[in-house]
């Protein structure tokens, strides 16, 4: 940082760049331990989620609980969570590698178990996504697919071949 800066500026500028750090941290750990469903977040899920915020706070603010530093904080989140946004929309690759893809949990009615691992869900966890789309077990499912945005989607076997005319 420039030493000639003013001590309020340098001030929110250390908190700005503390955020900048820990916001892209975030981003990559929580990649690097896999995804579940979003819209499903267990009990367990929820208190990581909610310490993670409370364990991060003051390493943001560096201690600093004024309201300049709350702001910075705050713009710095929404600052970087649109330059991201608006690179992903730019690159594909680097939205696959944040993001990831879509995986196979569903094969022709049976569970892919390695996905599943992948992923960190349990058969339960996939039993009950079914359900939730209409289905009573993987049997009734061509394929299930664990959607980018966590959702989970169905595809249905038919009892019948592809018509021909």
């Amino acid at each position: 940082m420039a030493a000639g800066l003013p001590a309020g500026v340098r001030s929110i500028a250390i908190v700005a760049g503390s955020t900048a750090v820990i916001y892209l941290f975030l981003i990559v750990l929580l990649r690097l331990f896999g995804r579940r469903q979003l819209g499903q977040l267990t009990v367990i899920d929820l208190v990581v989620v909610l310490t993670l915020g409370s364990a991060v706070e003051t390493a943001m603010i560096h201690g600093d609980v004024s309201l300049p530093a709350g702001l910075a904080s705050a713009a710095t989140l929404l600052v970087l969570n649109r330059i991201l946004t608006v690179t992903f929309l730019h690159s594909e690759r680097l939205r696959h590698l944040v993001g990831g893809g879509p995986v196979l949990l569903v094969h022709e009615g049976s569970p892919v178990d390695e996905h599943l691992r992948r992923v960190g869900m349990t058969h339960t966890d996939l039993q009950e996504a079914l359900r939730a789309r209409g289905y009573r077990s993987a049997g009734e499912c061509q394929e299930a697919i664990l959607e980018t945005d966590g959702t989970v989607s169905v595809i249905p076997r038919t009892k019948q071949g592809p018509t021909t005319r």
